[in-house]
């Protein structure tokens, strides 16, 4: 009974999982669909396409997903605390769509170091 309870559990998870990895790849994918159309690679690269001298590969080890939405939000006041942070300014993304807005931070955070 205890190992029939188990396989149920761990299907319901596994069940559960699948849906919502679907959900978050669709989401990464819309980003980087936003990145593109916002002409983000005109200022950074990712995977070396773009502009290389600001490079987001990794930034999503580097950074917690609250941190990448204070950059898009309010960029002057981090850039402010970050002293060696480019000294391009970068414009506010807060007017984007909330699904557009929290996509690309989705697809920041997927920008992991290999």
């Amino acid at each position: 009974m205890k190992r029939a309870l188990t396989v149920v559990t761990v299907a319901l998870a596994v069940g559960w999982a699948v849906p919502a990895l679907a959900q978050d790849a669709a989401q990464v994918k819309h980003g980087e669909e936003v990145f593109t159309a916002q002409h983000c690679s005109m200022c950074h690269s990712v995977a070396g396409k773009g502009n290389k001298s600001g490079a987001l590969d990794g930034i999503g080890t580097k950074l917690t997903a609250e941190e990448i939405e204070q950059w898009l939000k309010d960029p002057t006041t981090m850039k402010a605390k970050d002293p060696q942070a480019r000294t391009l300014p970068m414009k506010s993304y807060a007017n984007l769509p909330k699904a557009d807005f929290d996509a690309l931070v989705a697809y920041l955070k997927s920008l992991k170091s290999s």
